[in-house]
């Protein structure tokens, strides 16, 4: 049974650092793709940002240069530094991973692996 389980989160300072951690346990390989979505009442499912074994990290707009994305393939890890907090920040976030590639697709529904999800609040 795939298992994905996050770490961290919790109550962070407007202009300061989190980190959160996921694992996916009961695989045999690699997970292929891995990444977080983040979801605030009343918004919609956001994807944070994703990585795919042998690339990059790709991120939502509102996230560049101040998180970042890191996989261990040989561990199936992944985790999301958040520098520079802002209150918008505030949601719950989950991590998701995929075996195969999605050919561009990002959408919620195109991750067959999602974790329980975690609390990030953000005061000012």
């Amino acid at each position: 049974q795939v298992q994905v389980v996050e770490s961290g989160g919790g109550l962070g300072q407007a202009g300061g650092s989190l980190r959160l951690s996921c694992v996916a346990s009961g695989v045999t390989r690699c997970m292929y793709d891995m990444g977080w979505f983040r979801q605030s009442p009343g918004k919609e499912r956001e994807l944070v940002g994703h990585i795919v074994r042998g690339g990059s990290a790709v991120y939502t707009d509102s996230v560049k240069g101040r998180f970042t994305i890191s996989k261990d393939n040989a561990k199936n890890t992944v985790s999301l530094q958040m520098n520079s907090l802002k209150s918008e920040d505030t949601a719950v976030y989950y991590c998701v991973g995929d075996l195969g590639s999605h050919f561009g697709v990002t959408v919620a529904a195109a991750f067959h692996f999602w974790g329980q999800g975690t609390q990030v609040t953000v005061s000012s």
